[in-house]
């Protein structure tokens, strides 16, 4: 006699063997987190580390002449930077998905662009991919020069040699849950200027980099080139760049809130010194658009965009 299984109770246990490993990596993140922690708090309880924790407090001080505070431009580009990377990360999971496309598009061979060649044909998502990732590289670009002109380097990019230890001092700091004394307003401590330095520097570069060398304007018959920079090696890089990226985002929104959301997100959305509602609310609306980004990723929306630049087909 043949014995009955219920399919419903079968999908369940996979759905749970599924979900699984994600619950021990969660746990077994709390376990470790506490570790830390406990470890720090002990660490600052030494007269040594407390010697060391009052000679460099975490925050090093700005060269003479660095600007005070966050103009507004540098509130848009941090909107813009945040919207085209949601962007970007949400093509990429869909590319790294892989599947058949929804859509393909074709460049169109006769307007201000025009090769040789006929264009390649790419799925719809690989085409919003190239497409953000212009813009961003161009936002980018815009940011750093303003960056320069106006002085806001001195901000974020190291200039002495006492980074280092007020890094770790800060550090030690946060994983004590004893946030260290800032105002970000004036000046950022030493490892929040060390973490943007290096995403704005390092980070974003990489990104660039390796997304060009995957890309279809990638000269392909540069075979000296590809062999001293493989797509091999650039695909082994790009997504972990994406990784990185969503991990500084991940704890950067978690210490904005952390450390005084209010004074925070005044300072960086509505460039004031204070701690009011409106830079909460600006930042509010933000999220929304950010949010609806997300959602809007679909081929009824993506469709007649991408048509305006080229020709969709199926």
């Amino acid at each position: 006699m043949t014995r009955l299984t219920d399919p419903t109770a079968h999908h369940a246990t996979r759905r749970r063997i599924r979900w699984l490993p994600v619950a021990l990596a969660v746990f077994a993140g709390i376990v470790l987190l506490g570790g830390v922690v406990l470890l720090a708090i002990w660490l600052r309880a030494q007269p040594a580390v407390q010697e060391f924790l009052t000679r460099y407090p975490g925050t090093t001080p700005l060269p003479e002449g660095a600007p005070v505070g966050i103009p507004s431009w540098l509130g848009w580009q941090h909107f813009l930077n945040a919207f085209f990377l949601v962007l970007l990360v949400r093509s990429g999971l869909l590319l790294k998905k892989g599947g058949r496309p929804p859509a393909r598009w074709v460049r169109n061979n006769d307007g201000l662009i025009r090769t040789k060649n006929p264009p390649w044909k790419v799925s719809i998502h690989l085409w919003l991919h190239y497409t953000v990732d212009v813009l961003w590289v161009l936002n980018g670009i815009v940011f750093i020069v303003l960056l320069l002109v106006t002085g806001q380097w001195m901000r974020i990019v190291p200039t002495s040699a006492d980074i280092w230890p007020n890094a770790v001092s800060a550090g030690l700091q946060y994983a004590s849950l004893d946030w260290p004394v800032e105002h970000a307003w004036v000046n950022y401590n030493s490892l929040q200027l060390l973490s943007y330095f290096a995403i704005v520097f390092v980070v974003a570069p990489l990104a660039v980099l390796t997304g060009l060398r995957l890309s279809s304007v990638w000269p392909q018959r540069a075979e000296r080139l590809n062999v001293v920079y493989p797509a091999k090696l650039a695909r082994a890089v790009h997504y972990p760049v994406m990784l990185v990226f969503v991990a500084f985002v991940i704890v950067h929104v978690t210490l904005v809130f952390a450390t005084g959301a209010l004074r925070n997100l005044d300072a960086m959305y509505a460039s004031r010194d204070g701690a009011s509602w409106l830079g909460f609310a600006i930042f509010a609306v933000s999220l929304a658009v950010m949010i609806g980004g997300w959602f809007a990723v679909r081929p009824s929306v993506l469709k007649p965009v991408a048509s305006r630049m080229g020709t969709v087909t199926r």
